[in-house]
């Protein structure tokens, strides 16, 4: 489960981590601690893990030293090793455990009348913890401000600046820097203007007294007293105190920036996809940071000092569809961080750099289309679809000798239909709420009204539209999700028959009759996303493109294509992979659910595994050469600053990479047994692959709620559609209150979601853990049963 972020108005909690091993970590505390205390104020100090002897527990000598700090250790091993292995052997918490109970731990102190909080780590910044994870990625969700002990021996400036960037990598926020003054190495006058240079306050203490060799009980106790002096003075000195005083300032300014992050957004930012008219701050949510599938949300609980003013929120949209890997991943954040160090941003055209080179070659092999052969980069998925309506355009009136000047040329696609907000784009949609107020808006296609897959009552269905089901027939029933997708055996059926009638009249219809030129079939493959999460039956669109490479006579208006043996027949086909490609339907290309190899394919979104903005459009040799001449006017005139960017492509290999051993090392394999459960009879025991993440117990019960018209769940999506008597659509408010039920959440989190119409989705990163979407379910249940 989740763990939130910690912040309290009146407990100030630090974290506490070492440059390196032996550095004075537990001095530093027992230093602050006195401190707070001469400031007649109360202190706590908590060691989550702690090995070796109890006697010499860094907790006993915050109790012993500490000026009556409360002090609490949560797992003590005996063995004076690191964590991992002291633990090895021993019954341990999961890492999720430790995070809830140092949570729980510094809440309690929140409710008392505790002031000052330190957690201590153990070892340096990468020692693991009793799980084998580093210190960093295990207290990351936490993200409390960062004490840093510095390391004042020789080497120290280099593990010290080592230790600060690994957290700043990390999105920690190192707020102070603390070292024992060295006169022969002085690594504390170094590292001072280091640090400052960076804003960050660096205080050098006296070095502690020696512990004698030999510890009889006189000298335990000289020791003992030595100590005692040195904390008493070392607490005084003014450098501390100022320290103590900025702490506690920028504890209050990091949640009245957080207070004021709605009204100054509402003033300063125009958001996308949004009427700001009655807009209010409390309608912004805001996000204070990010980890794994949650935001870390502030919750304006000024009236109750003693609850965390930040709360975990689940990330229900997938921040629009991008998170595949979680959020800051520190694997992908290094691999960005290595490529800005690297190359920063180089120009593309004409030139080369490893990461392109390495992406182009990985993003072909995972796809596995024969036809792909090439890679065109852009930046986001509007635009590189703007790319592949540009290739398939000019292949096209290259073929079939069109001009394009003198005659318009659409495209063929599926309503709802939506391919992203630059004009071009735009005109491959039928009016929309999207773009029909948009003043260079034209339209220009034919748009089939289709089949829908959806789960109603507790059975799969394939819903015929009434008023195509003189054509098409009436709805069919599945017994499973799979068996909707077995296209080799539906292909043969009387329904992929009627479909392809169907659409090959219809297209007959608009060239013969109506006139119109047609230069590509454009569609989102299973899933048209924006147009309302529609899922379209996949024989509907295996049929579409059957009917256009089997019959190109229906475009050139000759019996055979004018020129000889092409790649493509009737028209390129484009897939818009952007949100449904790259396993966030459970594959490597949606393209595989319809036995469909496509001319020209657009991903984006799960590229780079929701990091950075990046953008892939594969095509064929063919489609390639049609801007092939002598003449520079004939290439392909498209590009941008950024093409190529050198940190997207960077990070999206070791992406692609990481989902393609999450697919191969059975990490899926719980979902993928759920889905091949007891709803598989003998039968259909060959039928595809089709799973989610999402249980089927789930889609059943929701199925049969009161209040939804139809559920389904592929993958990571899964799709609410909500009862509305007015007939639904982007502009229907049905979902809303599904949504606010969310928003409002449990006990463990709340729930971050988006709406289209009368549609609630949810999405999941590939990552996502079994229990995090269990709770999930929970609220779903507990909002809709």
């Amino acid at each position: 489960m989740p763990v939130g972020a910690a912040l309290w108005r009146n407990l100030r909690a630090h974290q506490v981590y070492g440059a390196n091993t032996d550095v004075g970590k537990t001095i530093v505390s027992t230093v602050l601690c006195n401190a707070v205390h001469r400031q007649k104020q109360q202190a706590a100090f908590l060691k989550p893990v702690s090995t070796g002897a109890l006697d010499d527990a860094d907790d006993q000598h915050l109790k012993r030293f500490g000026a009556g700090t409360l002090t609490k250790c949560l797992y003590q091993f005996d063995d004076p090793v690191s964590p991992h292995l002291a633990a090895k052997d021993k019954v341990i918490p999961r890492d999720d455990d430790l995070l809830a109970s140092i949570h729980k731990t510094l809440s309690g102190w929140a409710r008392s009348d505790i002031d000052f909080a330190l957690v201590e780590t153990a070892g340096g910044v990468h020692s693991p913890g009793p799980n084998g994870n580093s210190q960093a990625d295990l207290y990351r969700p936490l993200r409390l401000p960062i004490v840093l002990v510095a390391d004042s021996r020789l080497g120290g400036i280099s593990s010290s600046i080592s230790a600060y960037e690994s957290l700043l990598l990390r999105g920690y926020d190192v707020q102070s820097v603390l070292l024992f003054r060295d006169d022969y190495y002085q690594n504390h006058e170094y590292l001072r203007d280091y640090f400052n240079g960076k804003s960050i306050p660096l205080v050098s203490l006296p070095t502690p007294p020696s512990r004698p060799a030999q510890l009889d009980a006189d000298a335990q106790l000289r020791d003992e007293e030595a100590m005692f002096t040195y904390y008493q003075k070392s607490a005084q000195e003014s450098d501390i105190l100022r320290l103590l005083e900025e702490m506690k300032v920028k504890n209050t300014e990091r949640i009245e920036r957080l207070e004021e992050m709605g009204d100054r957004a509402r003033d300063l930012i125009w958001y996308p996809f949004t009427q700001h008219q009655g807009m209010q701050a409390k309608d912004i949510t805001v996000i204070d940071s990010a980890h794994d599938d949650y935001f870390q949300t502030f919750g304006s609980n000024s009236s109750k000092n003693t609850q965390s003013e930040l709360q975990p929120t689940f990330d229900g949209s997938a921040s629009w569809w991008t998170q595949g890997l979680g959020h800051g991943n520190p694997d992908l954040s290094l691999s960005a961080a290595y490529a800005a160090g690297r190359y920063g941003h180089v120009m593309f055209a004409g030139a080369v750099h490893e990461p392109a080179l390495s992406l182009a070659s990985r993003l072909l092999e995972t796809i596995g289309n024969p036809r792909f052969t090439k890679v065109f980069y852009t930046d986001n998925g509007s635009t590189g679809m703007e790319v592949a309506v540009k290739m398939g355009l000019r292949a096209s009136c290259d073929r079939y000798g069109w001009d394009a000047s003198q005659e318009q040329i659409g495209i063929l696609g599926l309503k709802g239909s939506y391919h992203g907000d630059t004009i071009g784009v735009m005109d491959c949609s039928e009016p929309s709420t999207y773009n029909q107020k948009v003043e260079w808006y034209r339209g220009r296609g034919h748009w089939f009204d289709f089949p829908l897959v959806k789960m109603v009552g507790g059975s799969w269905k394939v819903e015929i539209p009434r008023e195509l089901q003189a054509d098409l027939g009436e709805d069919v029933d599945f017994a499973s999700l799979g068996s909707v997708f077995d296209l080799e055996q539906r292909i043969e059926s009387t329904s992929a028959q009627r479909y392809k009638d169907y659409i090959h009249r219809t297209i007959e219809d608009l060239v013969q009759r109506q006139g119109m030129k047609f230069g590509a079939l454009i569609m989102e493959p299973v899933i048209l996303g924006a147009g309302g999460m529609l899922f379209c039956d996949p024989l509907f669109q295996r049929c579409l493109a059957d009917v256009v490479r089997e019959h190109p006579e229906l475009f050139s208006g000759n019996a055979t294509a004018p020129k000889e043996s092409p790649s493509w027949s009737g028209l390129p086909i484009i897939f818009d992979e952007v949100f449904t490609g790259l396993y966030r339907l459970g594959r490597s290309t949606s393209a595989s659910f319809l036995g469909v190899s496509p001319d020209v394919a657009v991903n984006a979104k799960l590229l780079t595994g929701g990091l950075i903005p990046l953008c892939t459009t594969m095509a064929s040799e063919e489609i390639f050469n049609a801007f092939s001449s002598p003449e520079k006017s004939d290439a392909l005139l498209h590009g941008h600053s950024y093409t190529a960017h050198a940190v997207g492509c960077t990070v999206a290999v070791d992406s692609l990479k990481t989902m393609a051993q999450l697919e191969s090392d059975g990490s899926w394999d719980g979902f993928r047994d759920d889905w091949r459960g007891s709803s598989v009879v003998p039968s259909e025991a060959s039928t595809p692959d089709v799973w989610s993440v999402w249980s089927q117990g789930l889609l059943q019960d929701l199925s049969c709620a009161e209040s939804v018209e139809s559920v389904f769940a592929i993958g990571t999506v899964l799709s609410i559609s909500l009862r509305d008597a007015e007939g639904g659509g982007y502009t229907s408010n049905a979902a809303k209150g599904l949504q606010t039920k969310l928003s409002i959440g449990g006990d463990k989190f709340n729930v971050h979601s988006r709406v289209l119409g009368n549609v609630l989705y949810l999405m999941s990163s590939v990552t996502s853990k079994s229990e995090s979407l269990q709770e999930m379910e929970k609220l779903l249940r507990s909002a809709l049963l």
